[in-house]
């Protein structure tokens, strides 16, 4: 199985300005991944509807009988059963912008599979087709990484707790509650993800 870590493309540092036309990309594959990918899966499993990042986007885990469903650049890739594979060009994609968001979804996968060893009763790192990010949950806090929403243009990394904190500066999210950080490198998206877990667990040894 593909492991996002080992194909993790160079940390970017800075993050350029991103056209409009990166969010319109990113919705075309939202809609896609909620209404082609997850779907497939749950055909295929009966309820999972989960996905994960794969090499050049995303798409589903394995399925029982071996095939899988994936979008790796700009096209549809379908493995079935026995081993075939059909690619289909998805119209009106962006390369460049594809590019982006599989770097984008390769780069929180590998941080959130650091941060998860830390944890004490993770749940499992997710693609979620519905608002289309990685996530893990942890003591009731999620840990995770959005391409961006009606909210946000750009990717961002984000810490969710499940009860809303007391007001304070590091509690920043915009259209949620909890803290929100830019896309860029490992080390800082490390610190932002533990020093807001700290944050909330000195909270709850206060009581």
């Amino acid at each position: 199985m593909w492991a996002p870590h080992r194909n993790v493309p160079p940390t970017p540092q800075t993050i350029t300005p991103m056209p409009q036309t990166f969010a319109q990309n990113r919705d075309a594959l939202h809609k896609i991944a909620e209404e082609v990918v997850s779907p497939a899966r749950v055909a295929a499993t009966g309820n999972e509807i989960a996905l994960e990042a794969t090499p050049g986007g995303f798409g589903t885990p394995a399925f029982p009988d071996g095939g899988w469903v994936r979008v790796d650049g700009t096209d549809l890739v379908t493995r079935a059963a026995d081993g075939t594979q059909t690619r289909v060009p998805i119209d009106g994609l962006d390369p460049g912008h594809t590019a982006r968001l599989a770097a984008f979804y390769a780069f929180v996968w590998n941080v959130l599979e650091t941060l998860r060893a830390e944890a004490e009763a993770p749940s499992e790192i997710h693609l979620w087709p519905e608002h289309f990010d990685v996530a893990f949950d942890d003591r009731e806090v999620t840990y995770g990484g959005s391409p961006g929403d009606e909210n946000h243009e750009k990717p961002y990394l984000y810490v969710g707790p499940w009860t809303k904190p007391k007001p304070a500066p590091e509690w920043n999210a915009v259209g949620f509650n909890g803290a929100e950080a830019p896309w860029t490198g490992e080390a800082a998206a490390l610190a932002f993800f533990r020093d807001r877990r700290d944050a909330l667990h000195r909270r709850l040894s206060r009581g």
